[in-house]
């Protein structure tokens, strides 16, 4: 596995647009917590059980940024359509340690 964090960060959008669940897990630590507005603090179980399966609401999804903040942080800007026709775009800080993801935190935006 590439130990990269803006790898493994663009890898895990990719598994998650294919649902490819099986490529997904390795990238995540066992101790991973998500956060978002609507998810506090959820174990890697819950959001593979909850978030993962999401991706079929999305008609396209394009990052738009995925920038490295530091050694560990990624900062992730993404705008997405659903199937409804409405637009997003959503910020997510993203910590990579030795090569596993071990916290994501999402920011909601508005309509584009």
């Amino acid at each position: 596995m590439n130990e990269d964090p803006t790898s493994v960060v663009e890898a895990a959008f990719r598994y998650y647009r294919s649902q490819d669940r099986e490529a997904a897990l390795p990238l995540y630590a066992d101790d991973f917590t998500f956060t978002s507005p609507q998810d506090d603090h959820i174990d890697k179980a819950t959001f593979f059980e909850k978030c993962f399966p999401t991706a079929s609401r999305f008609r396209e999804q394009r990052l738009l940024h995925v920038t490295p903040a530091d050694q560990e942080l990624v900062f992730v800007c993404y705008e997405y359509e659903l199937t409804t026709g409405d637009r997003h775009r959503n910020v997510e800080a993203i910590t990579v340690r030795d090569g596993l993801i071990r916290e994501v935190q999402v920011f909601f935006g508005g309509k584009v």
